[in-house]
C-alpha cells in the first residue's frame, strides 16, 4: 500500500485532541499544506530535547532548596525537594571517601552504586579544583555532590527521550509526552532510576533496529541498576514464541545475562555480604507505605501477618505478592498468545511492569518513572498520560505533607491513602485502556496512525507471521494487519 499524500510523519495536532487545544496558544493546528521533514534546525528531535531540559531546569529549580543539605524545619517536606541521594551522601561514606559495597552495603543494584560512587568522585574533583581557583563558585560537599547527580541524571533523561522518539517510528512527536512530562518534572531527581530507565529504552530501541545482542547487553547493564528490566526480557519472550523468532530472543537474553553477570560477579566475590544487600533487604522489608499491603495492613492490623517485628521477613506477605506476580505473569504471557493480533511490545511491557508495581510491596513514587516511556509508546494520547501522571504528582505532594506530619500542619493519613488509591485507580484505567487495544487491534492508534504499521519498536516481530497461538483459528499477521489498515 502507497503512503498517503501529506506530510511523512504523523501530526498531532490533527489527531489528539489535547495538542489540538494546546496549538491555539501558537496560532492553531499545523496547516493542511505546511511542509514537514525539511526544518534545518528545529527537528522533532530536537524541539523534543528542548521540552525535556525545560522540564529538568524546572525540576531543579524545585529541588535547588533541598541542594545544600540544611534540611532544619523539615524543608525536604514543605518544599517538597526531598531525595535520597542527600543524606545517602553521609550515611553510605561517599564523603569520606568510600566506596559503595566494598566498604558500606548499599541496598541498591550495582550500577547505581556506581552512578552513586562515579558522582561522587568527580564531585570531590570538582571541590578540589574550586578550592585552588578562584572564579570556580564554593559549595560543601554534599551540595556538589547532588548538582552532580542532577547533572548525570539530567543526561540519562535526553537519552530516554533520544530512545523513545527513536522507538515511535512515523510519530516521533509522541517523544514530547516525555519531554514535557509531569512524572519527569516531580522525579527526575528524587532516586537514580532514570539510570535504569535509560538502559532499558536504549535496551528496546536497539531491538528495533535489529540489534538483538546490543539490545540484551543494555538490558543486562539495566537489570544491574535495577531488576524491573528483566521483564521487558520475558515480554519479548512470549511475542517471540508467538512469532516463531527465539533465536533473536535468545541472543538478547543470553548478552543479557553475561552483561548483568560482568557487572555483578566481581562484587559478589569481593564483598558477597555487602553485594547481598539488595536482595536481603528486598526479602526482609515490609511494604512500603505507597502500596496496596500498606494501606490493607493499616485499616486491618492482622492482614497477612500484620507488619512484622524488627528483623523479621514478612513471609505472608512475600508468598502472596510472589504468587499474585506469577498468575500476572502467566497472564500477560496469554494475552500475548491469544490477542487478535500480535501485541507491540511497548503494549505488553507496559502491562507487566504496571502490574507488577500495583501488586509489588513496594511501590515508591519515584517507580513512575518507569512507567513513562513504556506508557507513551504503549498509548500515545495525551489526555490519559497526563491525568495518570496527576495522580503521580498529587501522591508526591501528599507524601511530603503526609511525612511532615499532622501535628506539624502536614497531613493526616487518611488523605494520604486516599491519594494512593486515585493513583492506583488511575494507572488500573490506563491498564484496562490498553488491554483494550490489545483486544481489539483497530482501536491502538499506533497501528491506525501509517497505513502497514505494525509495530515500531518489534525489531524481527515487525511485520512477522505468527507461529504459536492459543486462537481458534490463527490468521497471518500480514493479513490481519492489512484488513486493519485498510478500515482505518
Amino acid at each position: 500500500m502507497s503512503a498517503p499524500a501529506g506530510p511523512d510523519r504523523v501530526v498531532p495536532t490533527w489527531t489528539d485532541p489535547v495538542a489540538v487545544q494546546a496549538s491555539e496558544a501558537v496560532g492553531g493546528p499545523w496547516g493542511r499544506h505546511a511542509v514537514t521533514g525539511r526544518a534545518l534546525f528545529w527537528t522533532p528531535l530536537r524541539v523534543c530535547l528542548l521540552f525535556t531540559v525545560l522540564v529538568l531546569s524546572l525540576a531543579w529549580t524545585k529541588q535547588a532548596p533541598c541542594a545544600d543539605g540544611d534540611w532544619q524545619g523539615s524543608k525536604q517536606y514543605t518544599h517538597l525537594c526531598y531525595n535520597d541521594a542527600v543524606p545517602l551522601f553521609g550515611i553510605h561514606g561517599l564523603a569520606d571517601g568510600d566506596v559503595p559495597y566494598l566498604d558500606s552495603a548499599v541496598e541498591y543494584p550495582v550500577l547505581t552504586g556506581g552512578l552513586m560512587q562515579l558522582a561522587a568522585v568527580v564531585a570531590r574533583g570538582y571541590d578540589q579544583l574550586a578550592a585552588g581557583v578562584g572564579p570556580l563558585p564554593d559549595a560543601v560537599p554534599v551540595e556538589s555532590y547532588y548538582v552532580v547527580t542532577c547533572l548525570l541524571l539530567s543526561a540519562l533523561a535526553l537519552l530516554v527521550t533520544r530512545g523513545v522518539l527513536g522507538l515511535s517510528g512515523r510519530r516521533p512527536w509522541d517523544a514530547a509526552m516525555v519531554g514535557l512530562s509531569p512524572v519527569l518534572l516531580v522525579h527526575a531527581f528524587t532516586n537514580w532510576d532514570l539510570l535504569a530507565v535509560a538502559l532499558t529504552t536504549l535496551g528496546m530501541w536497539a531491538w528495533a533496529r535489529r540489534h538483538p545482542v546490543v539490545a540484551g547487553v543494555l538490558l543486562g547493564l539495566g537489570i544491574a541498576a535495577k531488576l524491573y528490566p528483566v521483564m521487558v526480557v520475558g515480554v519479548l519472550f512470549a511475542l517471540c514464541l508467538r512469532a516463531g523468532q527465539l533465536r533473536p530472543w535468545l541472543a538478547t537474553a543470553v548478552s543479557a545475562g553475561l552483561a548483568w553477570l560482568v557487572v555483578d560477579l566481581p562484587l559478589a566475590v569481593l564483598a558477597p555480604e555487602n553485594w547481598a544487600r539488595f536482595f536481603t533487604l528486598s526479602d526482609s522489608r515490609p511494604a512500603n507505605p505507597e502500596s496496596i499491603w500498606a494501606i490493607a495492613q493499616h485499616w486491618w492490623p492482622g492482614f497477612l501477618g500484620g507488619a512484622p517485628a524488627q528483623g523479621e521477613s514478612p513471609s505472608a506477605l512475600n508468598a502472596t505478592v510472589a504468587v499474585l506476580l506469577v498468575l500476572t505473569a502467566a497472564g500477560v504471557c496469554w494475552l500475548a498468545l491469544a490477542a487478535p493480533l500480535r501485541p507491540r511490545v511497548p503494549q505488553l511491557a507496559f502491562l507487566l511492569v504496571a502490574a507488577f508495581l500495583l501488586l509489588n510491596k513496594v511501590y515508591s513514587p519515584q517507580y513512575a518513572l518507569w512507567l513513562l516511556p513504556l506508557a507513551v509508546l504503549a498509548r500515545p494520547r495525551w489526555r490519559s498520560l497526563l491525568l495518570w501522571q496527576a495522580t503521580e504528582a498529587l501522591v508526591w505532594a501528599i507524601t511530603m505533607l503526609y511525612y511532615l506530619g499532622a501535628d506539624n500542619r502536614g497531613l493526616d493519613v487518611e488523605w494520604f491513602h486516599l491519594a494512593v488509591g486515585l493513583r492506583d485507580v488511575a494507572l488500573v484505567v490506563l491498564v484496562a485502556l490498553v488491554v483494550r487495544e490489545v483486544w481489539h487491534p483497530d482501536a491502538d492508534l499506533v497501528r491506525r496512525s501509517w497505513p502497514g504499521t505494525d509495530d515500531p519498536a518489534g525489531g524481527v516481530l515487525d511485520g512477522a507471521v505468527d507461529r504459536v497461538t492459543l486462537r481458534r483459528r490463527a490468521q497471518p499477521a500480514r493479513a490481519s494487519r492489512s484488513r486493519e489498515t485498510s478500515s482505518a
